[in-house]
């Protein structure tokens, strides 16, 4: 059976989530942050969230921004849309090059969080989805 009638037979069974996550910027460091909850607990990701219908990807970052961490950003040039499956569910999840405009990026939902160099990226467990992005943001950085 050709390759592209499989994931397209994978897809129609599998549900997609479609998420934003936003790759915060600052100096020359990028944000992580640490699941502190659901099945990938412990797990290293960029932070973000589901996108709202209605919205748009851009409007789900800084709202999701806003509720998880407390904090205002600016949302940048998009980076790449993450397309993974995951043993549930397929995720796809845009990518965007964020700012802090105001805030604290205060922990709402995260156990843990970390401003990360160039150097120190593959210093953390990311989530599988989120490890994809890691060598378009050294390239980046």
């Amino acid at each position: 059976m050709d390759k592209c009638v499989i994931q397209k037979q994978k897809e129609d069974i599998m549900k997609t989530i479609k998420v934003v996550a936003a790759v915060i910027k600052k100096e020359n460091k990028i944000f992580a942050t640490q699941r502190g909850y659901g099945e990938f607990k412990g797990g290293w990701e960029f932070p973000g969230g589901k996108i709202e219908e209605g919205e748009t990807a851009k409007e789900a970052l800084m709202r999701e921004i806003m509720e998880e961490l407390e904090t205002k950003i600016e949302v940048g040039e998009w980076i790449d849309t993450v397309e993974y499956d995951y043993s549930t569910f397929h995720l796809s999840m845009e990518c965007y090059l964020c700012t802090v405009v105001s805030g604290k990026l205060i922990l709402k939902e995260h156990k843990a969080a970390k401003w990360l160099s160039k150097q120190e990226l593959y210093s953390i467990e990311w989530l599988p989805a989120d490890i994809g992005l890691i060598e378009k943001i050294k390239k980046m950085m």
